[in-house]
């Protein structure tokens, strides 16, 4: 059984502030004035909590708070445009509103800012200014940026390619709960990339990113069982991962687990 390859660069979802309060305060919050109440509850209305689902007037909430100041706001609004969720899909719009996200002090907008920098989505692709933008994001604490670093490192874009400064960055993300971050490290233990290879410590990380919700950790995990590597070989504990992966739609486990379980 093969294992799955490094996770591609991610881009970030819809966000709220930190006190996301109840869909009335949020409402009254927002009629007082209050921008990260606007933002919070376009969000309910994007995600149908507590509310019927409406990408339209989440949109309108975004837009109300973006135009006042709000920078979750105009990040919201870009991740909408980005996705044609209650607008027509719109990448130029998108970078214009990350952008002034990014410049509000907003990591997630810099950050997918950075994404749509990389593959040039709305912008001329430029590997060295999104490396510069997931720099400045992994330094301001957010780990997915330091994730995404990362990946450029890993894969030499935009940068000289360094497996030793990747596996430090995908240690940072993994330790600030970023599990895409503790998937790809956990390849690079396996694979020996920037680290002397290490099945016991590939094990332990893919685990940790099973338990955190990474299907293709579980995977991943379901084959070093299948294997034997870092563990003592076992087709229950890996039809048990690739079970729990191919029940959230993971391709690969679900044609693992067939392949295993019919013998």
């Amino acid at each position: 059984m093969k294992k799955t390859i490094l996770v591609t660069l991610i881009l970030l979802g819809l966000g709220t502030s930190a006190n996301a309060y109840t869909l009335e305060e949020n409402k009254k919050a927002c009629d007082n004035g209050d921008m990260a109440g606007c933002s919070n509850l376009g969000s309910m209305y994007s995600d149908g909590k507590g509310v019927k689902q409406d990408s339209f007037k989440a949109v309108e909430l975004y837009t109300k708070a973006c135009d006042g100041g709000g920078m979750d706001g105009c990040h919201n609004l870009g991740f909408s445009y980005y996705n044609g969720q209650g607008v027509e899909q719109d990448y130029f719009k998108a970078v214009k509103l990350y952008t002034k996200a990014c410049d509000g002090g907003h990591m997630g907008g810099c950050s997918n800012l950075g994404r749509m920098y990389s593959d040039g989505q709305g912008v001329r692709q430029d590997s060295f200014k999104a490396v510069e933008l997931y720099t400045k994001v992994c330094d301001n604490g957010n780990m997915l940026g330091c994730y995404n670093l990362g990946f450029m490192y890993s894969n030499g874009e935009g940068v000289k390619q360094d497996s030793l400064k990747a596996v430090k960055l995908y240690t940072k993300a993994c330790d600030g709960g970023d599990m895409s971050g503790c998937y790809n490290l956990g390849i690079m233990y396996a694979d020996g990339q920037g680290v002397k290879q290490d099945y016991f410590k590939a094990v332990k990380i893919y685990t940790k990113a099973c338990d955190g919700g990474h299907m293709t950790g579980c995977s991943n995990l379901g084959v070093m069982y299948h294997n034997g590597q870092g563990v003592r070989q076992s087709n229950k504990n890996a039809l048990k991962y690739w079970g729990k992966a191919c029940d959230s739609g993971h391709a690969r486990a679900c044609k693992n687990y067939a392949t295993v379980n019919k013998r």
